[in-house]
């Protein structure tokens, strides 16, 4: 099912007004606070959400809004058709850090199914984007995942969450395979750069749609494979998942098939 161009465009354009403010904040020292989930959240994070939920509220007012910073989830409604899910700075902790592998995420969902994503770099000016049926796009220029069809000497990303699966011993596996493993950054950005053939896979534990969903349609446009971390297609992107694997389809079997090996669901 195809979008609106126009919803791209849209999607794009907050990406950018997003990027200057993360540009203009990212600062030493920068001033955080942390919230019940033990995540940071810093004024850069609020000031995007505010002008975000404010524009979508304006531009789309049948559309609902799920939001990381939205805590209330008061623009969110289960019944939309249209759901749009912001994540203002996906990788707080770097970005709050001193780290610049920050990203500001941003996602179309219709009848659950995400139609529009786009992913910004504000570091490097990378627009990631994507339309379903359309492909995917770095910058304007047709991107496509890897090639490799072997986990020696291929890169894959771990996102530090494990709240359905524990990851370091995959990681150790994984080693053992011939792979090299980096952890710790933006989930959105290693999801972008696993739709640019950068990496071969990438791998999060987390469940939050605004975690997820960007990355799933940029991956799957980019002609890889998206799913939760135990191989499942999710009914729905605008709920909760079971963490996200995003890779270039040809490892993706033999990566499930390693975590279930080392590392069965988490409990509690």
């Amino acid at each position: 099912m195809q979008a609106d161009s126009g919803y791209l465009d849209f999607a794009e354009d907050m990406a950018k007004r997003a990027g200057v403010v993360m540009r203009k904040n990212f600062t030493a020292n920068m001033k955080k606070e942390w919230k019940s989930d033990n995540t940071p959240v810093t004024e850069t994070d609020l000031v995007i959400n505010e002008f975000v939920v404010k524009a979508l509220a304006d531009a789309y007012p049948g559309h609902s809004i799920l939001s990381e910073e939205d805590e209330d989830n008061e623009h969110f409604s289960r019944e939309s058709e249209y759901v749009w899910i912001c994540d203002p700075v996906d990788g707080t902790h770097n970005f709050s850090h001193g780290i610049p592998t920050a990203t500001f995420a941003l996602a179309l969902t219709r009848n659950g199914q995400p139609v529009i994503s786009v992913v910004y770099d504000p570091f490097m000016d990378r627009m990631f984007s994507a339309e379903k049926g359309k492909g995917a796009r770095l910058n304007g220029h047709p991107m496509r995942v890897s090639e490799n069809p072997t986990l020696k000497h291929t890169m894959i990303g771990m996102g530090k969450m494990r709240a359905v699966r524990k990851f370091f011993p995959v990681m150790e596996e994984l080693y053992e395979y011939g792979a090299h493993v980096f952890a710790g950054t933006s989930i959105h950005f290693m999801a972008a750069l696993v739709a640019a053939g950068e990496l071969s896979a990438a791998f999060f534990g987390g469940t939050a749609a605004h975690d997820i969903t960007a990355g799933t349609l940029l991956v799957e446009e980019a002609g890889g494979k998206a799913t939760d971390i135990f191989g499942g297609t999710p009914e729905r992107y605008d709920r909760d998942m079971e963490g996200f694997l995003a890779s270039n389809g040809l490892i993706h079997d033999q990566l499930i098939e390693i975590m279930d090996k080392v590392s069965p669901r988490a409990s509690g």
